[in-house]
């Protein structure tokens, strides 16, 4: 099979060109290949010509392009078709024997692709669309005008066995990629600083995409997800604006990152909130009108957003868009006042200089009435006594008043209450008197205060104990997430507590998992099927011994018949990690099993379980084997990240197996962007300022641009981490509340 991949700079390795965006083009592309091989380009087969061995295809000229966009395939395939009510045709091809799998991502493409023509008002511009899954390919999914490319994992579903999870997200890469075919490929950044128009917009709009085509998957309280990961890079000082300036082709891999995808799509949910969905969508249907077939750059689109809404779109968006970070907002009520400071949030505990234009909504004791209105300085006090009066704090029913700011979480920055308000949050939650996505931003917004060393971590706890009877998969999720780090640094600040702790965090998780328990139910909906998958992989994580027991049980049956019901797909990742934990040099039985099952199959969604499960061992000597592995053919270069999944226990190793390597992973991953995947994975997990310095002194002479922002960011995490454990061991009165915490589960 031969395949390209140009962005961001690569056509210019395969033919002559300016190789910017702004360089659009018409192209026709002649090919000569092996007569029994499929070949597709951009535009469908305008002459074949076969000459014995070889044939000449001779395509259609496209539209007027950018360079990165321009495609071609060769190989083996398969294909299955349908067409839009206008006759264009839609086509997945994949390797022979697969195309059955083929069927669930056709089905998203049409009808994502009609949808757009609505949204945008526009029609797809190009006379076919052809996806199509390769078995080796670096990046997820790359939107080619006409010709999208995927990784397997990333197009092809399989009723049988894949996970509910895997349905999810391909689903979203396919809306996101087919996006782009408006947003990137008819109308282009005029030059990579603009990247998160592209991606920032696929991202979003993907969403909108599959909440209409699945609406019980509640995508947009699972998109707090994206917002979370975009919140968490973005409040390192190694973080860099949404629009950065690029001066060399080599620095334009670095910022394919959380900040243009996840930040990028959270600022246009803000201001699709701010602004309303009706006259955002005019808006931006407009945009595309004006600027098709050319390029754009931000300020072209604040400037149809502005005049169809009559708001100030752009002095309010560059304020997100062109300064790095964000605010924390700080909630103070005096009497009837309520005191609101902004400053910028940073996990090390400092405070930037940032200022924003922050939209900003709240509600009091119920969603009805809601206040909005933007924050432009510093300080702002709002009378909330009508609000304060309409909820008396000595309600007989032993209702507690509650005061939420940032609505259902569509703003772009936390939330730190003092202490009365936050009591009255943590009533709300238990109460469930908040909505799903307004329990997600408490609890991550708890939390990452809590690394910056703003609240305590007993406060953290006592709040997570009011999700102790949450049974929701979008909020448990991010519980489940954070009590996994809690239960990390714990390890490492106060070791003489972990147990308990843990014992504190199995008991938050386990109602909800016995009411699911290991076996699927009839009639159970998408989400309880990942709700399961997540609690058991977090039990087997914080060592529930019941739920190891129990996953090792489930997998020898399913070692002597493949078909078996007591191990569906969704289920596997907890039985694998729940075998490794069983494994050591001395009972390797678990290890060699799962390395059987990686070489006997053919999916790679179960390549890809095997391989995140193998380096979670204790075992120091069976992490190091596992690591090796990823070292050999065996394993697709596009694979090996998914095998850093090191345990605690195999830290130092890891660390030891990368200077090792080094040569090697550097040579092999140089020209892709996972060679930094490799970097964050080991160095992160750390929480000493020792080890950061030696950290630094081994990259000193080594350290290369396509990942030199990975590596700084690392290397603050581990002194963030470092802080917070020293923070944890100075707290009083963390032993007393853990006690209190255990004792009342």
């Amino acid at each position: 099979m031969a395949v390209t991949q140009f962005e961001a700079v690569d056509a210019r390795r395969c033919f002559p060109c300016w190789d910017e965006p702004a360089f659009k083009a018409t192209f026709e592309i002649t090919l000569e290949v092996p007569s029994e091989l499929v070949a597709l380009s951009n535009m469908p087969v305008a002459e074949e010509k076969v000459n014995g061995v070889v044939k000449t295809l001779s395509f259609e000229e496209s539209p007027i392009m950018s360079t990165y966009l321009v495609a071609i395939v060769v190989g083996l395939f398969d294909y299955i078709e349908d067409k839009l009510p206008d006759g264009t045709k839609v086509r997945v091809y994949c390797q022979v024997g697969k195309s059955s799998q083929g069927k669930f991502a056709l089905d998203v493409a049409v009808k994502s692709l009609q949808l757009y023509e609505n949204y945008f008002a526009v029609p797809y511009p190009l006379p076919k669309l052809d996806m199509v899954a390769i078995p080796d390919f670096v990046g997820g999914a790359m939107e080619n005008y006409g010709l999208v490319t995927y990784q397997e994992t990333a197009l092809l579903y399989d009723d049988r066995l894949s996970s509910a999870s895997n349905k999810q997200s391909v689903a979203i890469t396919v809306a996101h990629e087919l996006a782009h075919q408006w947003f990137g490929n008819l109308v282009t950044m005029e030059w990579w600083t603009h990247l998160w128009l592209n991606e920032g917009f696929a991202s979003w709009v993907s969403y909108l995409a599959v909440d209409s085509l699945f609406p019980e998957w509640k995508i947009w309280t699972q998109f707090l997800e994206d917002t979370a990961a975009g919140l968490m890079l973005d409040a390192l000082s190694e973080s860099h604006p949404i629009e950065v300036e690029i001066n060399h082709a080599n620095e334009i891999d670095a910022i394919f990152d959380s900040i243009s995808y996840d930040k990028g799509a959270s600022v246009i949910r803000m201001l699709q909130s701010y602004l309303g969905a009706e006259s955002f969508q005019q808006a931006l249907a407009l945009y595309i009108k004006k600027n098709a077939y050319s390029n754009a750059k931000t300020e072209d689109l604040w400037a149809v957003l502005e005049e169809e809404s009559g708001e100030p779109v752009k002095d309010l968006m560059n304020s997100w868009t062109k300064q790095q970070g964000y605010p924390v907002i700080y909630a103070n009520l005096k009497k009837h006042e309520l005191e609101l400071e902004q400053a910028q949030f940073l996990s090390d505990g400092s405070s930037g200089t940032g200022m924003w234009i922050i939209p900003v909504t709240l509600c009091c004791g119920s969603y009805n009435p809601q206040e909005k209105f933007l924050l432009k300085s510093k300080y702002h006090k709002l009378d909330v006594k009508e609000l304060v009066s309409s909820h008396d704090p000595n309600n007989e029913n032993g209702e507690r008043f509650w005061i939420k700011l940032n609505v259902d979480q569509t703003g772009f920055y936390r939330v730190k209450y003092d202490d009365e308000l936050a009591a009255g949050i943590r009533y709300a939650v238990q109460a469930n008197k908040l909505s799903l996505m307004d329990k997600i931003g408490v609890v991550e917004d708890s939390y990452a205060l809590s690394v910056a060393c703003k609240q305590t971590l007993p406060s953290l706890l006592f709040l997570l104990s009011a999700y102790g009877e949450e049974f929701d998969y979008t909020v448990l999720s991010h519980v489940i997430v954070i009590s996994r780090k809690i239960a990390d640094v714990v390890m490492d600040a106060t070791p003489e507590l972990a147990n308990d702790i843990k014992l504190f965090l199995i008991n938050l998780l386990l109602s909800a998992a016995k009411k699911l328990g290991w076996d699927p139910k009839d009639g159970e909906n998408h989400l309880d099927v990942m709700l399961r998958a997540d609690l058991l992989v977090a039990l087997v994580r914080l060592g529930h011994e019941e739920t190891i027991n129990e996953a090792v049980k489930r997998f020898n049956i399913f070692l002597n018949d493949r078909n078996t019901p007591l191990l569906p797909p969704d289920n596997r990742k907890a039985a694998y990690l729940g075998v490794m934990q069983t494994v050591s040099t001395s009972n390797r039985s678990g290890f060699e099993s799962l390395l059987r099952i990686y070489t006997e199959t053919d999916q790679s969604e179960e390549r890809v379980r095997v391989l995140g499960s193998l380096a979670s061992c204790p075992d120091k000597e069976i992490v190091l084997e596992a690591l090796n592995f990823l070292l050999t053919p065996k394993v697709r270069n596009q694979d090996a990240i998914y095998g850093l999944g090191i345990s605690r226990q195999g830290r130092e190793t890891a660390w030891g197996w990368l200077k090792e390597n080094w040569e090697y992973i550097s040579k092999t991953w140089v020209a892709s962007f996972l060679i930094s995947r490799f970097v964050s994975a080991i160095v992160s997990p750390f929480k000493s300022s020792e080890k950061a310095v030696e950290v630094e002194e081994f990259f000193a002479s080594r350290v290369k641009p396509s990942f030199e922002r990975e590596l700084k960011q690392s290397l603050e995490r581990v002194r963030i981490n470092a802080k917070w454990v020293e923070s944890i061991r100075g707290e009083q009165s963390l032993a007393d509340a853990v006690k209190e915490l255990v004792h009342k589960a």
